[in-house]
Order: structure tokens, then C-alpha cells, then sequence
């Protein structure tokens, strides 16, 4: 076969007249690109995420401006990459580039070799055993995953955060009697407040972590500690957020006062005390009367409001006040009524001069700890003892034996050196046996 039967029996790229057939022209290699990209049913923006090359470039094959390209072998290496993505003949596409670009390198003739027909890719088949196989694993795994997140949140304790106020130390305007808190945690965590001298606060965070609680303020600093715990766990959270909220005093306010104890015309049995929250930082002062006695006390207040202090009142009425003094010398005082009745008989027994021998009685039985020989005690020493009805007392120096009854002080009944009985049952007046 001589070289024209071969040429005329060459298939060209464009499809050319080799088998001696007029044939419409063939279009450019951009249109050819334009037209296979079409074809395919993508834009410039979806070939550059497949094919890895830049829009830019994309669009100038397209146009046939190839000085926007890199270089011949940067256009090559597209030219290929491209014709692949779109369905072309590779070598097809960069013989026509060559031609339209003028390479004198270009071949006159090619012999193209017809590709062998692929078989056909099977398509995929799923037996009952597979589907049943992919569900268990599709369950194993969400299992684990699940166990891994339960373990995860028993390992780990709940978070703890206070978004408003966003500092921990803030000042809020003097009429402020409230502050709305707020913060996140973990979903459902029960969240709690403590503040000094008073109950803590206790609420929920919701669904998305989020909480708030509405806490009460005094004047002066207010100090909260919050905390987180987690319902499920009982685990707490790590440390606690301190919060201070100042609120400040008026310069001519007086300062507030209440007494919590003892209330209005309270009757006490045997001593009585008294506390309350007094704001701001002052000093309580209480004055029985009648009798004079005990004197007037000064008590320090704490830092939240309150003070609290015991106070031995005798039998009988008593009107106590309390005043409260402010920085600025603004007072307010209070003033409570109480009734100290004591129940039974209460006797205090003091040796006061010298020593004594004592013998006690406690309605008709003797004391176990003096015992039937009695004892004798030195100087300085005080007994005291409680009986239902009676209280009989013998000792060996009536001088140097003093006597308190029912919070009342009797002194000395008798002379030093003279041995006497005594019988206290009242509201009979103390009265001298003769029981040895």
C-alpha cells in the first residue's frame, strides 16, 4: 500500500477530507472547549473545583487567549487535563492547538488506532447478609459513640460562668435594692448563690446552658459565691465564681436597723440574748432598766449588716435598746420590751472571802457530786445548781458563802465563821433550817 492510500485512509482530529468528503468547517479549539463544557452541564466555577485550574485560565482556553496562560508547557499540561474532564481526545485537543497556533512542528497525518470498548462497569449488588452486616455496624458504632460521650460527662464536672456582671468587682447605683444574674453551664445543671448571712439562692440552667437569678442586695459590699453542680453526676464544678456588688451608703441617710431577737414583749426563761442585721457598719448599745446593771455594750457589726451578741439579763422586765451609728454620726435606735422568768430554781452559789465547807440538797435528795460528807472549797470557787422546787444549802462559814438566786444576788445570809442551813424554794423568801 503506497503512503497516499495511507494517508487518504488517515483519520484526522477534525474529522477531516481524507475520505474525499466535503466536510463543514470544523470549529475553533475555545468553541470546541466552549461547546464540551456545555455538554457536560457545569459552569467555570465548578470546572476549576474538579480539574484543580484556575478560573482565569479556564476562560482563556475558552477564548483562545493564551497570553493570559502561564506558558506553552503550563498550556499543555491544561490543554490535557481539561480535554480529559470534558470527554476529548487529549492528543486530538493538543494537535488542534498546535495547528491553530501555527507550530511548524505540527504532523500532516495521524493515524489514529480505534481504542478497545471497555466492558462495562457492573453495578453494585447488595446482598441480604451485606445489608444486615452494614446496620449492626452502623449500630456498633453509634453505641460506642454514644457510651463514649456518657463516660466523657461522668468524667467530667460541669462548668461554671457568670456573664453579667461581666466583672467580678462592680459598684450599681445607690437606690439598687436587686441584681438579675446571669451565666451558663452545663444543660439542666442546678446552679447555687451563697452570700454571707443569708440562704443561698438555687436555679436551673435551661435546654442551651443559660441561667439567671435575681439576688437581693444591702448597702454596702454584697458578696456572692456560684457554683455549679450536675444533677446526674453529683459532680460539682471546679472552684467557684466571687462576685462583689457595692452598693454605696447615702451621705445622709441614716443608717437602717432591725432586731430579729428578741422580739416585741418576748418573755425568756432563765438569762435572755439578743442579734439582728444592723446597715450600715454600726455600733449596737444596750441599757436595761431598772436595774442599772449590767452596763451598756458596744458590738462590732460584720461586713454583710449583722451583729449578734449574748446578753444576761436577771429576772424581771426589761426594756432593751439598740442603737445603730452611721460614719457620719446619724443614728437610729430600737427599742424591745422582754420578760426573764426563770423556770424552777436556779442557784448560783459563790465562795467569796475565805473557805467553806458546803452540803447541797436538791429537792430533798443530796447532790451526788458533794455527796452525803460534803466538800470543802477555797476561795474564788462558784457552784451552781437546778432543782424543780427546792434548793437547801448547808454551810460551814455563812460569811464567806455568797448566794444568787433566780438571777438575783442575795450576798452573804449569814456571818463568816457561823455554820447555817439555807432553803431556797421560791417565790418564798430564802428561809434558815436546821437540816445537818
Amino acid at each position: 500500500m503506497t503512503t497516499r492510500d495511507q494517508v487518504r485512509r488517515a483519520v484526522r482530529a477534525d474529522g477531516g477530507e481524507a475520505r474525499g468528503i466535503p466536510a463543514e468547517p470544523a470549529p475553533g479549539l475555545p468553541e470546541r472547549l466552549l461547546a464540551a463544557r456545555e455538554r457536560k452541564g457545569v459552569d467555570l466555577y465548578r470546572a476549576e473545583r474538579d480539574t484543580k485550574i484556575r478560573v482565569r485560565y479556564l476562560a482563556a482556553l475558552e477564548r483562545g487567549d493564551y497570553r493570559e496562560l502561564p506558558g506553552a508547557v503550563y498550556t499543555k499540561g491544561f490543554l490535557r487535563n481539561y480535554a480529559l474532564y470534558l470527554g476529548l481526545d487529549p492528543d486530538d485537543v493538543l494537535l488542534q492547538w498546535r495547528r491553530e497556533r501555527g507550530d511548524p512542528r505540527e504532523p500532516q497525518a495521524v493515524i489514529s488506532v480505534p481504542r478497545p470498548i471497555a466492558t462495562p462497569r457492573k453495578g453494585l449488588t447488595f446482598s441480604p447478609s451485606l445489608v444486615v452486616f452494614a446496620l449492626l455496624t452502623v449500630a456498633v458504632l453509634a453505641f460506642a459513640a454514644y457510651l463514649g460521650v456518657q463516660l466523657l460527662r461522668f468524667a467530667k464536672p460541669p462548668t461554671i460562668a457568670v456573664t453579667d456582671p461581666a466583672a467580678a468587682v462592680i459598684d450599681v447605683d445607690e437606690s439598687a435594692t436587686k441584681y438579675l444574674l446571669r451565666g451558663t453551664s452545663n444543660a439542666g445543671a442546678t446552679i447555687s448563690i451563697a452570700t454571707p448571712g443569708r440562704d443561698p439562692y438555687s436555679v436551673s440552667a435551661d435546654a442551651d446552658g443559660k441561667w439567671s437569678a435575681s439576688v437581693e442586695l444591702r448597702r454596702g459590699r454584697n458578696q456572692f459565691e456560684v457554683t455549679a453542680v450536675d444533677p446526674d453526676t453529683g459532680k460539682k464544678s471546679e472552684g467557684a465564681v466571687s462576685l462583689f456588688i457595692t452598693v454605696p451608703f447615702l451621705v445622709i441617710e441614716a443608717p437602717t436597723l432591725t432586731v430579729d431577737q428578741p422580739a416585741e414583749g418576748a418573755t425568756f426563761e432563765n438569762g435572755a440574748s439578743y442579734s439582728g442585721p444592723a446597715k450600715p457598719p454600726a455600733a449596737g448599745t444596750a441599757a436595761p432598766a431598772p436595774p442599772a446593771v449590767p452596763s451598756p455594750i458596744t458590738v462590732p457589726v460584720a461586713e454583710d449588716g449583722t451583729f449578734t451578741t449574748p446578753f444576761e439579763l436577771t429576772a424581771g422586765r426589761w426594756a432593751i435598746t439598740v442603737t445603730a451609728s452611721s460614719p457620719e454620726g446619724k443614728t437610729t435606735s430600737l427599742m424591745r420590751t422582754v420578760t426573764v422568768a426563770y423556770k424552777g430554781v436556779n442557784l448560783v452559789v459563790s465562795i467569796d472571802g475565805g473557805r467553806a465547807w458546803i452540803k447541797v440538797w436538791v429537792d430533798g435528795k443530796i447532790h451526788p457530786d458533794i455527796g452525803a460528807a460534803g466538800r470543802v472549797y477555797s476561795n474564788g470557787k462558784t457552784l451552781t445548781f437546778n432543782a424543780k422546787e427546792s434548793i437547801e444549802v448547808r454551810t460551814g462559814s455563812s460569811g464567806v458563802t455568797k448566794f444568787t438566786l433566780n438571777g438575783t444576788s442575795l450576798g452573804a445570809l449569814g456571818r463568816s465563821g457561823t455554820p447555817e442551813t439555807w432553803l431556797f424554794a421560791p417565790p418564798a423568801k430564802p428561809e434558815l433550817t436546821q437540816r445537818r
